[in-house]
């Protein structure tokens, strides 16, 4: 199904075509959880990233923190590649995890991996912190990855780079390979209490890939896969996309804006998700982690898919 179709609302539509623009992004590296965050909590580092109890409280503590209407989760893009065998180091509350070194040197190693495990390690544990949110009345947010970010985890991404200019046929084994685990996370994190997923791939932006390589990355993954996640959306979850996967698909004609009224002008945009849930399939305004972003024209950005 189509994001915003059969939703019965009004609003102007606009398409940009003919060149995917960059958004530049200020949120793409982890920054460490400051002093004032932890103190009195009785957190212990790396724990906090690896097991969910803390990392609930973790998430908790952030929300009261930046005044945010949400839970997020998690604080890096490493889990998914992690899950993967990735080389990550979990650091501390000022580092945050990270990759020591790539545990592949081609995409064919990562294309015989087996299929991710979500019932064991830190993404088992980062699902368990969901539920526990959910469970504590707390609206959450999981950030998930997109493919060429968790491939930059597993190998190098010259790599990556490389192989995808040369072989385009094996880039699309590992976009299909990658996608049916990121789309089973999904999934699988929605049963799990998530009620705003949250999908990004700055590493996948034009800004890095190139325009040739970034359309090829709409044409063989992006734009199927964002009709795969459009589906997810219902009466109690949305999907947040990165503002750089929106311009991708308005940029290459395989989606345009629709500007939806909120309930009331200048709300925060973590506030108007909350709001818009249930009437929204595919949302297309700004990074959720612009906590302070306020939509002062009270008009929300939907992505609708074009056939």
């Amino acid at each position: 199904m189509e994001a915003g179709k059969g939703r019965g609302q009004t609003g102007r539509t606009d398409m940009t075509v003919g060149m995917i623009k960059d958004f530049h992004c200020g949120y793409d590296n982890f920054t460490g959880i400051s002093a004032d965050i932890v103190r009195g909590l009785d957190l212990q580092f790396p724990d906090a990233y690896v097991q969910s109890e803390p990392m609930a409280r973790l998430a908790q503590a952030v929300k009261r923190h930046l005044n945010a209407a949400f839970c997020c989760l998690p604080y890096c893009h490493t889990t998914e590649g992690d899950a993967m065998g990735a080389k990550v180091v979990y650091g501390d509350a000022a580092t945050g995890p990270r990759v020591r070194e790539f545990a592949y040197r081609s995409l064919e190693e990562v294309l015989a991996l087996p299929d991710i495990d979500f019932s064991r390690g830190r993404i088992h544990e980062t699902l368990l912190a969901c539920r526990r949110l959910h469970e504590a009345g707390e609206h959450v947010v999981l950030n998930v990855s997109g493919p060429i970010t968790i491939l930059a985890t597993l190998v190098d991404i010259t790599v990556v780079v490389r192989t995808a200019l040369k072989n385009r046929a094996l880039m699309q084994k590992v976009y299909a390979r990658m996608g049916d685990n990121i789309f089973c996370y999904m999934e699988k994190a929605k049963a799990y209490g998530v009620d705003l997923l949250a999908y990004a791939d700055p590493t996948g932006g034009v800004n890095i890939l190139g325009p040739r390589l970034a359309l090829h990355g709409v044409e063989d993954f992006t734009a199927g896969f964002a009709s795969r996640m459009a589906g997810l959306a219902d009466s109690g979850t949305m999907i947040l996309l990165c503002p750089k996967s929106a311009l991708a698909l308005q940029g290459t004609g395989r989606a345009t804006i629709r500007e939806v009224p909120l309930p009331e002008p200048g709300m925060r945009y973590g506030e108007a998700c909350i709001a818009m849930i249930g009437k929204v399939g595919l949302a297309a305004q700004m990074c959720i982690k612009n906590i302070d972003y306020r939509i002062k024209n009270g008009l929300f950005r939907e992505l609708v898919l074009n056939a």
